[in-house]
């Protein structure tokens, strides 16, 4: 044994490797699992109490050796491999990178805001988790309108002295906030984050983005919504682009309204994204309910006003004709670089 760890030293001494495979195969003949020193270890078993002490340090000693020798040898291959690359030759040309790009959602967002800027609308927002009161029953909820329903929202906490706490289900919470800390006239849009209890699908996400707008002044009327969104419209999608508005109902709005566009795909034709109708709903919208003026100490005998809400993933589909929604929120590197060209 002792002839032996003698000669394996002197091979693990004069062990100089051309490139990292050799020192691979230096490492499985010494330290493998199946190596030489598993082998020496159990052939120590066999040696006699006498010697068991010297040999024992021996052993332990040549082990170390092969050790140290293996990480020595790693750490030189690795600085040379290093120091041979583009930083080493300087008339090498140089490594490239790929850039970044904004996410679909994050542009169709920025134009949304910009487009509503012009017409003097304000960015609000407020918070994800919110109390009853300022996500249901400010906007005129009542206890049993299905949205309470657990199917519908993720509640944080039932009951308390707020009522339950739950992730808002819509932007509209940040309206309520900003009627109840300030006086009209508001003209703001609330862009965020909302969240509803719902399986994932392609048409369909538990969580999903809005850009909610309100207005309230005096004399505000519903031809003032319909040209605002007319207006929208146009600058989104591009002229020529048809609207109608078909009766509806929404809690917080009296009369309330849905809004379609013609089908930007088809052109109005008919496909299978507007079900061959020529027509995709893109927002709802309403004036105000005078309840929810009232509960926001807003007079609704002087004042009046509309609002409307619309999924950011819903227009982002239609303008850059994506099919399912799970795509926004995957990162997957090859959907989000097509995008490369909208950087702005």
């Amino acid at each position: 044994m002792q002839n032996k760890i003698e000669q394996y030293t002197s091979e693990i001494n004069s062990f100089q490797p051309a490139d990292a495979a050799e020192l691979e195969t230096f490492r499985i003949r010494f330290l493998g699992t199946k190596g030489l020193i598993k082998d020496l270890f159990e052939e120590f078993k066999t040696v006699s109490s006498e010697e068991k002490r010297v040999m024992g340090k021996v052993l332990n000693e040549f082990k170390q050796l092969a050790e140290g020798k293996y990480q020595s040898l790693k750490e030189s291959l690795t600085v040379e491999s290093e120091t041979t690359g583009t930083e080493a030759d300087l008339t090498l040309p140089g490594e490239g990178f790929q850039s970044g790009s904004r996410h679909p959602l994050s542009l169709v967002r920025k134009e949304i805001i910009e487009i509503f800027k012009k017409l003097g609308f304000n960015v609000t927002e407020g918070p994800e988790i919110e109390d009853d009161w300022h996500n249901f029953s400010a906007l005129n909820f009542p206890e049993e309108h299905p949205a309470r329903d657990m199917q519908d929202t993720f509640f944080i906490k039932k009951g308390g002295e707020k009522g339950d706490i739950a992730l808002r289900t819509h932007t509209s919470s940040v309206q309520v906030r900003m009627m109840e800390n300030g006086k009209p006239p508001f003209r703001a849009i609330m862009p965020g984050r909302v969240y509803r209890n719902e399986a994932i699908s392609a048409r369909a996400h538990c969580f999903f983005h809005q850009v909610e707008g309100l207005y309230i002044d005096e004399n505000v009327s519903f031809a003032d919504l319909k040209q605002t969104l007319f207006y929208f419209v146009q600058e989104l999608f591009g002229e020529g682009t048809k609207v109608r508005f078909r009766p509806s109902y929404f809690p917080f709005t009296e009369p309330s309204a849905e809004m379609d566009i013609s089908c930007t795909i088809c052109k109005g034709d008919g496909c299978q994204l507007c079900k061959y109708s020529g027509w995709v709903e893109i927002l709802g919208c309403g004036m105000v309910d005078p309840n929810v003026l009232e509960n926001c100490k807003i007079d609704s005998e002087k004042y009046t006003g509309y609002a409307f809400g619309m999924g950011i993933e819903r227009i982002t589909n239609l303008k850059y004709q994506i099919k399912d929604l799970r795509l926004f929120s995957e990162n997957d590197v090859r959907f989000l670089q097509q995008f490369q060209s909208e950087l702005i």
